[in-house]
């Protein structure tokens, strides 16, 4: 993944004053509930869901939708290999999962029993459930958090909406990944665009209100999603999945901008539903917050590397 070239070396003391912008906590918590609800049907955390959706992306499973076809599920296998310290469960799965991630294979034919294994170790097994949560910071949250605080993204409405959009379309520069949406938002603005967030983002040497910037990207991500441009994505799948955008602009119109215990937003049929925070599950997804912030300042860095 690359991020361009606008970061500063002085960028590093932003970071170290502004990353308490991150979501974190309960926000953290309502932003992937919102995606729990997209991916699964309700806000639960769906760590032993595994089926072939026929997107073409092989066994679809998760909580993130990590994909065989992918890679991202034989990262998430490899890191529970580090939690077990070895040999595991999983072990069985390892050169398929190893070879079609490499290749990009999106059959299933190899990997029979994979869903069955997964579901229990998702039921039950603590450690393939911290498994699933380090990957989905390391390779989604931390990855928009990243762009968000490049663009000084200080809502939580723009934050949970950039890491939603990560998951769906990863985070790479291609014109339907995370970082090409956000390429192709900002080459639309052209002059100051006011609003009522109560934050100002400079783009281009203009200043745009947040949530303004931010309905020009859910246009963008809508367009991607109907119209995609890469042939890996042109599978017809995407473009049922509107909902997600029609979600989020119902929290924008209703002006639920920053999230404290609760958010409205659309559920898949349409229907207006309130995502609460769960104090349990905030406290569980805490026990990583170390590891994210080094997954952040890790990608943060990089990218300014890149840029020198």
């Amino acid at each position: 993944m690359t991020f361009g070239t606008t970061f500063k070396l002085s960028a590093v003391a932003v970071l170290f004053a502004s990353c308490g912008a991150m979501l974190q906590g309960c926000n953290k918590t309502m932003a992937l509930e919102i995606t729990n609800i997209y991916e699964n049907g309700d806000t639960a955390f769906h760590y032993d869901y595994c089926e072939d959706i026929n997107d073409g992306r092989g066994f679809t499973s998760g909580i993130a939708g990590f994909c065989t076809g992918t890679g991202d599920a034989w990262v998430v296998v490899q890191e529970y290999h580090k939690l077990t310290g070895g040999k595991d469960k999983m072990s069985q799965f390892d050169s398929v999962l190893a070879e079609y991630a490499l290749t990009g294979n999106n059959s299933t034919v190899s990997l029979t029993g994979y869903c069955s294994v997964w579901k229990k170790l998702g039921t039950s097994d603590k450690k393939f459930k911290q498994a699933q949560d380090n990957v989905r910071d390391d390779m989604y949250m931390a990855p928009a958090m990243v762009y968000a605080q490049q663009l000084g993204l200080k809502t939580s409405i723009a934050q949970g909406q950039l890491y939603d959009a990560g998951i769906q379309h990863g985070a790479s520069d291609g014109p339907d990944g995370l970082g090409g949406m956000i390429k192709t938002t900002n080459a639309l603005v052209t002059k100051d665009e006011p609003g009522d967030s109560g934050s100002t983002l400079t783009i281009n040497g203009y200043k745009i209100d947040e949530i303004v910037w931010l309905n020009k990207f859910l246009s963008i991500r809508a367009s991607v999603l109907s119209n995609p441009q890469e042939p890996t994505n042109m599978s017809g799948a995407w473009a049922k999945t509107l909902y997600r955008i029609k979600s989020y602009q119902f929290a924008v119109d209703t002006k639920e901008y920053n999230w404290t215990d609760s958010v409205s937003v659309l559920d898949n049929d349409g229907k207006p539903t309130t995502v609460t925070c769960s104090m349990a599950m905030s406290s569980q997804l805490g026990n990583g917050v170390a590891r994210y912030g080094i997954a952040f300042l890790s990608l943060f860095l990089i990218s300014v590397l890149n840029a020198i």
